[in-house]
């Protein structure tokens, strides 16, 4: 989170467009040392809230244009606000793709930091297990993943009816023969991930396409990108509606993914832009979801299961993306699932 302190610079930063630390300094009563002033502006700078131009003396502040994209949000207050009150980009915003994601990093230093220790912690688990004990493991978050994706998405079951049908076939009295279907899809899906693991490098638009294929598979829902428009139900945001713009943006995305070295940025650009464009008629945040893990698990590194997010939780904070370009919530939530499947599974 960001302190009174850093809070008040960033205001002041905001308000001139440019300055230096001494301007900074010296209009500022912030009751600290110049030196601890330049210890605040250097932790500013590596959490990406704020850049510099020139050197020595002569050095510039000024916001990050990642600042809009990454700084925190209260999300209780911001939803204080109903649908009609909220101050919205109510459109797709092709920018945020190509000329702010694709220059700055979504993560802090610290949040790597804390990610690629996790990650060390994963490595040596499994270098502990045998092939059948990692399976084992695979196939409990496997069972895990499904019911929660399902979940969020509507599906009833639960979790222990999720693992009777995905492991004996046994469907859950009273319930329809489409949650039935839509876990036995997910299920198919992170199969065929860890049966070809390299087959989402390098990602496409038809790869996507095909993993949502695979995802809506026996379902009432059309296959390949979207033709016509679609209303997300608890915004005002409103997607593409032209079959070629999607198509553009979907592309952008994946060559921003690809682009990127840090493969928990590229899982959570994944996570977090197809669910923006939203590319088909349904099952977009499902596909986001696999598509995600698919380019950790293509890495070696854990995948996620979402077991501990609340459903609303995680569609409050994919709303705010689409509402303000806003990512700092969903990566709270990508982090702290990342921990959560690392002390959790293998």
């Amino acid at each position: 989170m960001i302190d009174s302190r850093e809070k008040q610079i960033i205001e002041f930063i905001q308000k001139v467009r440019e300055c230096s630390s001494k301007e900074i300094f010296d209009e500022i009563n912030l009751s600290v040392s110049y030196a601890t002033l330049k210890r605040v502006l250097t932790k500013l700078i590596s959490s990406n809230y704020i850049s510099t131009k020139g050197q020595g003396k002569g050095t510039k502040y000024f916001i990050s244009p990642a600042y809009q994209v990454i700084h925190p949000i209260d999300i209780d207050k911001y939803y204080e606000k109903e649908i009609d009150e909220r101050q919205i980009k109510e459109g797709f915003n092709f920018q945020i793709i190509n000329d702010v994601l694709s220059k700055h990093s979504m993560f802090t230093d610290n949040e790597l930091q804390k990610l690629n220790k996790l990650q060390e912690i994963f490595k040596s688990n499994i270098s502990q297990l045998t092939e059948k004990e990692y399976k084992k493991e695979f196939e409990r978050l496997a069972i895990d993943l499904s019911w929660k994706s399902s979940q969020i998405e509507g599906n009833t079951y639960s979790l222990l009816e999720t693992e009777k049908l995905l492991k004996e076939k046994e469907t859950a009295a009273g319930k329809t023969k489409e949650e039935a279907v839509m876990l036995l899809n997910h299920k198919d899906a992170l199969d065929f991930i860890i049966e070809t693991p390299d087959y989402l490098y390098p990602l496409s638009v038809s790869i996507i396409e095909d993993i949502h294929s695979l995802l809506v598979k026996e379902l009432d829902v059309e296959r390949n990108l979207r033709h016509r428009r679609v209303g997300i139900s608890g915004t005002n945001y409103r997607p593409l509606d032209n079959q070629f713009q999607i198509s553009e943006a979907l592309q952008d995305s994946c060559d921003l993914i690809n682009e990127k070295a840090n493969v928990f940025e590229k899982a959570l650009l994944a996570l977090v832009l197809i669910s923006y464009i939203q590319p088909f008629m349904d099952g977009n945040k499902r596909t986001a979801r696999i598509v995600s893990n698919a380019i950790l698990m293509n890495e070696k590194y854990c995948p996620l299961s979402f077991r501990t997010v609340d459903s609303i939780d995680y569609k409050k904070a994919m709303l705010l993306f689409y509402e303000q370009n806003n990512i700092s919530n969903f990566k709270e939530i990508f982090i702290n699932q990342f921990e959560f499947a690392v002390n959790t599974y293998f």
